[in-house]
């Protein structure tokens, strides 16, 4: 496979890591990095580290060493939202995308998926949009299937998502526009055993209990949650072989069609924080450098591949140790006592009744 470059060379340029986040945290300078929120400094870095690929600490608090870009245009793919950079991940999350989007055509999902976020060259938390998808192994895949024509860079960024909701309603998928193929879709994507948790909206998970006739286990790995009504989004199980990867915690035995999906349909998940008119306000305390695993301070320091040698060759090749790795793996093994704690995120904001 030999994709094509179209994209690649007009929408992002190579910027030296010091001029990224700063000589003064280059250098070392923790009081730099004190005062600015992880997601500010992640946020700038715009290539990913020259070193063996890594996924460090946990799904919504970590960073990943030796990422890869999935091509912007692959014979069944496109990536969408250039502008944010996050077309990076694992080389298993590379590897299960393209097979995902060959497996979507043979469903008949059009020429294939648009992919949406995966994340960004370095991991980490974003200054938009996630709470997760920090350590290359989460990524979204829109519900509308791939045109037979390339997408300009100017539509990438401007087509407009499609919910499956009625919005008319609450928590009801439009049988207008939900379609078996859409069933089927999210269905494969759980099939593979790398593959830990789908996430879906609350009502498309529901649809899928009352009509979904194929293997009733899987349904279990489809998990409702906020949001995620004009997209699915894909979680890996940390690859084996990566202790500095935080596991989550087992989906429990069976297929999710039970009291925890009831629980989304009553009013607790929707209703409005009360709010305490006597107390203080409080200031938003953001993640730091210093909440995250030790591995990724020593991460940001790294040495940058470029782009071209991250993206086209050895896309589906995991990178062999390079010049700064050493730093990132002691950092590693100095132990993993300072991973995060276990906990699910929520992907999106949380939504107001609708």
């Amino acid at each position: 496979m030999t994709p094509t470059k179209a994209g690649f060379l007009q929408h992002l340029g190579s910027i030296t890591l010091a001029g990224l986040i700063g000589l003064s945290l280059v250098a070392g300078d923790a009081a730099a990095a004190d005062d600015t929120p992880a997601k500010q400094i992640f946020g700038k870095v715009k290539l990913p580290s020259e070193a063996a690929a890594n996924p460090i600490g946990f799904y919504a608090k970590g960073c990943m060493a030796g990422a890869v870009a999935i091509p912007t245009d692959g014979p069944t793919w496109q990536a969408m939202r250039l502008s944010r950079n996050r077309r990076w991940g694992n080389p298993a999350m590379i590897q299960l995308l393209e097979k995902f989007s060959q497996d979507a055509v043979q469903l008949g999902w059009g020429s294939g998926i648009l992919i949406g976020d995966i994340s960004q060259p370095r991991g980490g938390p974003m200054i938009t949009g996630h709470a997760s998808h920090q350590i290359g192994l989460d990524a979204d895949i829109w519900f509308q299937p791939k045109p037979a024509q390339s997408l300009s860079v100017q539509t990438r960024e401007d087509m407009p998502f499609i919910s499956m909701l009625d919005k008319s309603k609450f928590l009801t998928v439009n049988p207008a526009r939900w379609t078996p193929t859409h069933a089927k879709l999210v269905m494969q994507a759980a099939s593979y055993p790398q593959v830990e948790r789908v996430f879906v909206n609350p009502a498309i998970k529901k649809k899928l209990c009352e009509t979904w006739t194929g293997d009733r286990d899987l349904l279990g790995k489809v998990r409702p949650v906020y949001g995620h009504d004009e997209h699915f989004h894909i979680r890996m199980f940390c690859p084996p072989g990566t202790p500095s990867c935080k596991a989550q915690a087992p989906v429990a035995n069976g297929d999710g069609c039970d009291k925890s999906l009831a629980w989304w349909f009553t009013k607790e998940p929707w209703a409005t924080p009360k709010k305490d008119p006597n107390a203080k306000p409080v200031k938003p305390r953001f993640t730091m450098l210093s909440d995250l695993p030790k591995a990724c301070t020593a991460l940001l320091a790294a040495p940058a591949a470029s782009e071209q040698s991250a993206t086209f060759g050895t896309a589906y090749v995991a990178p062999q140790p390079a010049a700064g790795d050493a730093a990132i793996q002691q950092a590693i093994h100095a132990g993993n006592s300072d991973l995060p704690d276990n906990d699910i995120p929520i992907p999106l904001a949380r939504p107001a009744l609708q």
